[in-house]
């Protein structure tokens, strides 16, 4: 990648890995693309601070002290929490109005939680003087509303209710500062919730006194055995019910294509004949692809090849710190560039699906405007999945993307070669921190219930990590400065643009997603000069993308815009749009349908032998299993 005004080509590390790409390209078993849609040249942004020629001492205790912190504060920054502290308790410092206000808040709220608290001592019931938020389930049986624990539980929202005064509405703290303050407060208060707590949780005091703290030794023997298993490195509890290759990503398929960072599986055709136009799934590598292939019940993979499709799926390679210098063009290089050369060679001459998750899904978008900018596009279509262009609005993680917090992640990163599962996994528990954290421990080591694990929990627990460059390029130029709707991404030294992309977009987002928020994925609808198709569907970020027909509770809305249709804002369409019951999967297998050829071909063979893409092994891949 490059910079305006800053391109220079690949050099050093590098260099030496594309060496590498080359020299295992003439061996047995590494295919070489014909590279007819790579760009011509590679470059990147010219790096400073690049770890490989940090000699100064100094420097190198810096970096040195901010990875060893960071081992301990799962990747957040010590420093960027403080500034946020001080730029806000400066900000009500100067503001005596602001004071004044939260100083009348305070008693008005104590005057009416007593007043809440005289009228039950004197008989009566009367109704809760605050309600929790409509997504706060922790205070929903009735025992919470009993005394003492229905006083508990009030104060408890009283308080919140003060702090989230106290951190919002204050001049001259910027909106995303404000965001993260009051983040953090609330955080910081749900430690403290009456539902934490054994004396003060009427749930869990009646399952003990039921028990006769039976639940309370079986807790603990949960959370002896969870210690144990993160000592030793070992997944969840039941966790081994699950394998990839025996009953996860068991489609049949095969390997036709490895180079450095993916494995491309070509899956078995399930019908006598197919669409002409083969589909070409790009997962995010910071999950394993196999989330579009879990159970055969729940599998995209299978219900796409059993509706007649010929379907290719990126396989990511899991790095470690020898790929620290891997970054986004490498990843598109690679990944999607590299994987249409081979469908090119093994089904010559036809159009392609594209597909693209999450992350997969960004990348996707920045490979089809690269290749649309010259006219050269091989898409028949682009489907999008709860993947975001636009970070503008990219939600709670946010919260983490300051100069300060990238700079302490630079430094881990630096140190380590890339980001360890166990610091990504913490930030995304913090962002659903009750849900995640607190209603588990509640759960499992007060109330001595263990979850039952199913395919999808199996699959969150095989986590990844992220190279150091390329998590570095992305947070920076996507989260940061948001450079791909601002004209400011380059690839082979020109821009690439959105608006460039010319085959037809079917987006999907999901109601409850906090990664990729639907209204950010709806962009679609803002930046593209095309047909654009917008589905939003009730679930989260993974949840609501595997939503096989035949789901329980499932529904979605759907749009189609012309390029010559006027822009809707989000929450008009969404007030204007015809809910369906069921799942989303029949009416995107619609969409792709008639956007195929009329005409089934027969099924094309696995890989191409006599062009260098011979299989390598079944699917899953070897890839897959990197730890």
């Amino acid at each position: 990648m490059a910079n305006a005004g800053n391109v220079v080509p690949y050099k050093t590390a590098a260099a030496k890995d594309r060496a590498k790409d080359a020299k295992r390209a003439s061996e047995p078993h590494w295919p070489q693309p014909p590279h007819s849609y790579m760009p011509s040249a590679l470059p990147f942004p010219r790096w400073s601070d690049d770890s490989y020629a940090s000699t100064a001492f100094f420097e190198l205790a810096d970096r040195s002290v901010d990875a060893m912190i960071g081992r301990y504060t799962y990747g957040l920054s010590p420093s960027a929490l403080m500034g946020l502290y001080i730029d806000w308790s400066m900000g009500l410092a100067f503001a005596p109005g602001k004071r004044a206000q939260l100083i009348d808040k305070f008693f008005r709220k104590n005057q009416k939680f007593f007043s809440y608290l005289l009228q039950y001592m004197s008989g009566e019931e009367p109704a809760p003087c605050i309600d929790p938020l409509e997504q706060d389930r922790r205070f929903r049986s009735e025992n919470w509303q009993k005394p003492p624990f229905n006083f508990f539980y009030q104060a408890f929202l009283f308080n919140q209710q003060w702090w989230h005064n106290a951190t919002t509405g204050i001049k001259g703290v910027t909106p995303a500062e404000e965001n993260a303050i009051e983040f953090t407060a609330r955080q910081l208060l749900d430690i403290f919730a009456p539902s934490n707590f054994l004396l003060t949780n009427p749930d869990i005091l009646q399952k003990t006194m039921e028990t006769g703290g039976a639940n309370l030794f079986q807790g603990w023997k949960n959370f002896v055995e969870d210690w144990n298993r993160a000592v030793a490195g070992h997944g969840p509890v039941g966790g081994e019910e699950y394998a990839v290759g025996e009953n996860l990503g068991v489609t049949p398929g095969k390997v036709v294509y490895r180079n450095a960072l993916m494995e491309l599986i070509q899956y078995e055709p399930a019908t006598k004949d197919v669409y002409a136009e083969p589909v070409l799934i790009t997962p995010a590598w910071i999950m394993k692809y196999y989330i579009l292939d879990l159970s055969p019940h729940n599998s995209m993979v299978k219900y796409l090849v059993d509706q007649g499709h010929t379907v290719f799926m990126i396989s990511w390679k899991n790095p470690d710190a020898a790929d620290r210098d891997k970054g986004m063009d490498d990843y598109m290089t690679l990944g999607p560039l590299a994987a249409l050369d081979a469908i090119d060679a093994i089904m010559p001459g036809r159009q392609v699906h594209g597909v693209g998750y999450c992350l997969g899904g960004t990348l996707l978008s920045i490979a089809a405007a690269f290749l649309d900018r010259d006219n050269k596009s091989p898409f028949k279509s682009l489907s999008f999945l709860a993947a975001q262009f636009d970070f503008e609005e990219a939600g709670e993680l946010m919260l983490f993307i300051n100069e300060k917090q990238l700079s302490f992640l630079e430094n881990i990163m630096w140190e380590q070669g890339f980001l360890d599962t166990k610091q990504m996994a913490g930030t995304f528990q913090l962002l659903r921190s009750n849900d995640l954290i607190w209603s588990r421990m509640q759960r499992e080591y007060l109330m001595g219930e263990r979850q039952s694990m199913n395919d999808l929990m199996a699959w969150n627990a095989d986590a990844t990590r992220m190279p150091f460059r390329m998590h570095s390029e992305y947070l920076r130029r996507l989260f940061l400065n948001n450079d791909l709707t601002e004209g400011h991404y380059y690839v082979d030294g020109r821009p690439v643009l959105i608006n460039e992309i010319r085959p037809p977009i079917f987006a999907v987002g999901t109601e409850k997603d906090h990664v990729a928020p639907w209204r950010s994925v709806y962009k679609w609808n803002l930046f593209a000069d095309t047909e654009v198709t917008f589905l939003l569907t009730n679930g989260g970020h993974n949840a609501g993308i595997v939503s096989e027909p035949g789901h329980h509770h499932r529904h979605y809305q759907m749009a189609t815009r012309q390029d010559h249709d006027s822009y809707v804002d989000p929450d008009l369409w969404a007030s204007q749009t015809p809910t369906e019951e069921g799942s989303w999967w029949p009416a995107w297998a619609a969409w792709l349908a008639e956007r195929s050829s009329k005409e089934r071909v027969a099924p094309p063979p696995l890989g191409a032998p006599e062009k260098g893409y011979e299989p390598l092994c079944d699917a899953p891949g070897q890839y897959v299993f990197g730890e």
